[in-house]
């Protein structure tokens, strides 16, 4: 079985579209959490216009009050050149960069265009390489569109094509508002691997089919994967889309088919119940309120 790498997004994506605003010293304490349990990837803010999204204020507070855990990876996500140049002021270990795959998302997202946004990625991995940091790109809603609806494959493919020409350390497919199946992701991650690059996918459970394109992505190739601690997140601009699947989840379900992800699981549902407390609610994942179990023989 493989190793697959963990990219916890609560601190961003599970907060983005939340009622309660969590300051950011608790927001820096949740990705502390997070690096102590084993997480190898957080990230940890989103470097966007505070006045658009309220919940990610602060995020330069959030990067001076992390503890740096050695083993993890601490990354900003970044809609444009400016938000670039913050999060690499701020310290980040890695740029995360995300443009719509259509017009209209990209419209109302980041009021750019796909080309615009393609001719960007090649912008910032070049001036990411200059400046020492990692640098992936990921496809919002390279499975399907609130505005535009079905995405066909092809227009993904050749997105991802143009991004690969710059050799950004990965590119991540986003399936922003949850509607993808299986097939459909075996079908853009192989593709989207023929072009020579490390394959992320970053997974909405709006449909309950998360866990199961999780499953495929893995199966067909995807080496990375987004998760949410607790099931948490959504996005201010996609109408209905709901949480990320739960890290936990995810982390149970691999390590019951045999793969490593060198994240403590129990340790992760503590911070999952942790979480829960700071935002005062029950949240959609599974695994932290029922606990761990083997599922096969040892």
């Amino acid at each position: 079985m493989t190793r697959v790498e963990i990219v916890d997004v609560g601190p961003r994506d599970g907060l983005q579209n939340d009622d309660k605003i969590l300051t950011p010293e608790v927001r820096a304490e949740l990705c502390d959490r997070l690096s102590a349990a084993g997480v190898p990837r957080v990230e940890a803010a989103s470097f966007v216009n505070p006045r658009l999204v309220p919940q990610m204020a602060g995020a330069e507070e959030v990067m001076a009050g992390l503890k740096r855990g050695p083993d993890t990876t601490y990354a900003g996500l970044v809609l444009n050149e400016r938000g670039y140049e913050r999060a690499v002021e701020a310290g980040v270990d890695e740029v995360r960069y995300a443009f719509p795959v259509t017009e209209t998302f990209a419209k109302r997202n980041q009021n750019t265009t796909v080309a615009q946004g393609t001719a960007l990625a090649g912008r910032l991995v070049e001036r990411a390489r200059l400046d020492g940091v990692r640098v992936s790109v990921t496809l919002i809603v390279a499975f399907g569109c609130p505005f535009e609806g079905r995405v066909e494959p092809k227009v993904v493919l050749d997105l991802a094509g143009k991004v690969a020409e710059s050799a950004p350390d990965e590119i991540v497919l986003a399936d922003t508002i949850g509607v993808g199946v299986p097939s459909q992701v075996e079908e853009l991650v192989a593709g989207v691997l023929g072009h020579g690059v490390t394959v992320g996918c970053h997974f909405h459970d709006t449909r309950n089919t998360g866990i199961a394109n999780a499953v495929a992505a893995v199966a067909a190739g995807a080496t990375v994967l987004d998760a949410s601690i607790a099931g948490t997140g959504g996005c201010p601009f996609a109408p209905r889309a709901t949480g990320n699947i739960a890290t936990e989840d995810l982390v149970y379900l691999l390590h019951g088919m045999g793969h490593e992800t060198g994240i403590d699981l129990a340790a992760l549902i503590e911070v999952a119940e942790w979480f829960s407390g700071q935002l005062g609610k029950e949240l959609p994942g599974q695994v932290y309120k029922v606990g761990d179990f083997v599922p096969m023989p040892g």
